[in-house]
């Protein structure tokens, strides 16, 4: 038996995405541009494949040609004739719809690997004797000699996605540590390349030498052709005495695919925006160009409104250990409108509120580019997770100049987040009907304040490339020194490029602090239809949702490593020290002993005192946090972020011993069952599943059907061509190599 934190439970959570009606409503040509897009996304997840482990592609063309052969009930009395009981089977079919939903075998939120709860030999037989086995003995016998001892394998340094000795990544070759990283970073910003849609892969030479790829994702190879944006830097370097090469082709097939899919969702574009929008991300996915999807961004952010919104590419960084390589996702939506009419009235009042933010006029943006923010009903989202919320495109310069849009996605918000009130920890009892009541609603305030002036709040202090400032030297005074500014972005700095691994949760951090620090506005709750007694209970629960989630954070530490997994979680768990800090009994945390004599914990929030402790607190954290920000000061910026979530056995808290209690009573991240969308005729169908493991296999059976070999089988030749990569963990299947 494994270790419950790298297992899926039989009983996880499994939740439908529920967008019929909002499916319902569109008409037949948004049907053809959603279903397009839709495929388009797809296509591109299964790269995610190859961003995350050495063996989570061939594990996925296991798991995809075992179902293809036979569905979850005709394999179930194959297992039974094995000799699996039920419960075992029902534990491969969560783990199999686990690699599904994450895209692979490490969990999008944490970062942890999962492995099959079950015997390894049971699993051999049920594979080897399967349906799959019996069409296609050497292909199904290679792939399981391939990844079988992987899946299982719960070695330390695979337990968790890291770089160098604390995990394992595919953004990186096995061989490269933090120092290689931090180098390429400087060579990309020395050469003005983004690391969005790269990966790094180290050689050593015969001298002993290290050499550098740099590989960009693109359909197009290292040929001549026409695009000289790119081919001019196709080409060797040599680069603070080490040689670097660039090159292109990363993913190559899965992209023409995206690309065509593409194609065909433009013949149904409502306007030039979104034409003009896909015509760029097919050249960016072509040639291997982040500059031309910044100009698809551009036309993004001008497409105001459209019934069905949606966005792909090498978007979020969160995974890569180094925090500066875009994981690829693709999200396809429809607009709530009631809920979407409240955030229409949120970004009225931005300006404004703007000015309630605890820092300088001048370290906020010249001028407050009014954005979309809408409420979505999620038809499809591709990649290994999906989120709550989103504030895009992650560009720095684009976000500064042009602007950016919020989405809010309604019906992940209604099923992965609903709780029942026996599965509530570490609150006391007489918070649980309340937080019960208000967790929807407030998570919803939250949501709203968090994209649109968390994310859409700030200005970054740059130096162009001519020597010009975005800002007056003379006059703009540092608020925490009472000095002139002394640091900041010089030409191809970013954000991620600068702060690097800590950048995603400090700005999450960031973000969150602004919801609760924004929350407690009057005009905000009354946008939201919240007052009196009600908007005080909103506010409540939204401060003690954060304060609960900074302790259930801790499952997200890893002492050995002294690390955090996850982004977002780690920003929690900081905001819970900062407010732990504020004293005077504001928060307080509460060893206690369960109904079933284990060790328990209970958040306190002195709901008096938000207001008069925690409202100064935070005023003063987030003014520090903008500054440091704006500035670029990473030096003064990991001392502070870093000193808040350091973990320590520490009294009162002993968080180390707290994350001990966290473990023992955690509950798994729900997995969302999405549905597809088929083509038959010229008309579009909406197809659902049941929320089941065998559900959301179902659906992934179904999601690939006129192609779905030859996606396993560039799979398998894409993580075969770089296997030696990560020679020490992984050996290519002798039939595929």
């Amino acid at each position: 038996m494994a270790d419950t934190q790298y297992i899926l439970p039989n009983d996880i959570g499994v939740s439908s995405l529920d967008c019929r009606e909002a499916f319902r409503l569109l008409s037949p040509t948004e049907r053809l541009y959603a279903h397009h897009l839709s495929r388009a996304a797809w296509y591109g997840g299964l790269a995610v494949l190859l961003q995350t482990s050495p063996e989570a592609p061939y594990i996925y063309a296991l798991l995809s040609r075992l179902f293809r052969a036979q569905d979850p009930d005709q394999l179930l009395q194959h297992a039974l004739a094995e000799g699996l009981t039920k419960e075992e089977y029902q534990a491969f079919l969560v783990y199999a719809a686990g690699v599904y939903s994450n895209m692979g075998n490490y969990k999008s939120f944490g970062d942890t690997k999962f492995v099959p709860n079950l015997p390894k030999e049971k699993l051999e037989r049920v594979i080897l004797g399967s349906k799959a086995a019996q069409q296609h003995p050497e292909e199904v016998r290679s792939l399981w000699q391939t990844c079988g001892e992987l899946m299982f394998s719960l070695e330390p340094r695979l337990r968790h996605l890291g770089l160098g000795k604390e995990g394992v990544t595919t953004y990186f070759s096995g061989d490269c540590t933090m120092e290689d990283a931090k180098l390429a970073q400087d060579f990309l910003d020395s050469q003005n390349l983004s690391a969005y849609n790269t990966r790094l892969f180290k050689e050593v030479d015969q001298d002993g030498k290290p050499r550098y790829e740099v590989r960009l994702a693109s359909v197009l190879g290292t040929d001549p052709a026409l695009d000289s944006e790119v081919t001019s830097k196709l080409r060797s370097y040599e680069f603070q005495g080490c040689h670097f090469q660039v090159t292109r082709g990363d993913y190559a097939p899965i992209l023409q695919k995206v690309v065509e899919q593409l194609e065909k969702a433009k013949a149904y574009a409502a306007n030039s925006h979104q034409e003009q929008m896909l015509v760029q991300y097919m050249k960016s996915f072509t040639q291997g160009s982040i500059e031309a999807h910044k100009r698809g961004s551009r036309f993004w952010i001008q497409d105001k409104g459209p019934i069905v919104e949606s966005y792909i590419g090498f978007i979020e960084s969160y995974r890569d250990p180094f925090g500066s390589r875009g994981e690829f996702e693709g999200f396809v939506a429809m607009v709530n409108k009631a809920m979407s009419a409240k955030f229409e009235r949120l970004v009225a009042s931005a300006e404004q509120l703007l000015k309630e933010l605890p820092w300088p006029p001048t370290f906020e943006k010249d001028k407050f580019l009014t954005p979309d923010f809408t409420s979505l009903d999620v038809l499809t989202f591709a990649g290994s997770g999906i989120p709550a919320g989103i504030n895009i495109p992650n560009y720095d310069d684009l976000r500064q100049t042009e602007g950016f849009k919020n989405v809010s996605l309604g019906n992940v918000l209604a099923v992965a987040y609903a709780t029942k009130r026996e599965k509530l920890t570490f609150l006391e009892e007489e918070d649980k009907d309340l937080y019960i009541r208000w967790k929807g609603p407030s998570f919803d305030v939250q949501v709203g304040l968090h994209e649109l002036l968390g994310h859409g709040s700030g200005k970054l202090f740059v130096q162009d490339e001519k020597g010009a400032f975005n800002f007056d030297q003379e006059t703009v005074i540092n608020p925490e020194t009472g000095e002139q500014i002394q640091s900041w972005y010089r030409s191809g700095e970013t954000w991620d490029s600068k702060f690097s691994t800590i950048a995603s949760s400090y700005e999450e951090c960031r973000a969150e602090s602004v919801g609760l620090y924004l929350c407690l506005h009057p005009q905000v709750l009354e946008i939201f239809g919240f007052e009196g007694t009600d908007a005080e209970d909103v506010i409540y629960v939204n401060w003690l949702n954060m304060v609960r989630a900074g302790l259930l954070a801790l499952e997200f530490y890893t002492p050995e490593a002294a690390s955090w997994r996850q982004a977002h979680m780690q920003a929690r768990f900081v905001i819970l020290k900062v407010l732990l800090e504020a004293g005077e009994g504001l928060v307080t945390v509460i060893p206690t002993t369960g109904s079933d004599g284990r060790p328990d914990a209970r958040v306190h929030l002195d709901r008096s005192k938000i207001r008069s402790v925690g409202k100064p607190a935070l005023e003063r954290f987030l003014q520090k946090l903008q500054v440091l920000k704006s500035t670029g000061d990473v030096v003064a910026g990991r001392a502070l972020y870093e000193g808040y979530a350091a973990v320590t056995d520490t009294p009162p808290e002993c968080f180390l011993t707290l994350r001990d209690t966290v473990l023992l009573r955690k509950e798994c991240r729900k997995l969302i069952v999405q549905p597809n969308t088929r083509l038959e005729d010229s008309e579009v169908q909406l197809v659902e599943y049941e929320a089941s493991a065998s559900g959301l296999i179902q659906s992934f059976r179904e999601r690939f059907p006129e192609d779905g070999p030859e996606l396993e089988q560039i799979l398998i030749q894409l993580a075969t061509a770089d296997a030696r990569f990560w020679r020490d963990t992984i050996k290519a299947p002798s039939s595929q190599a």
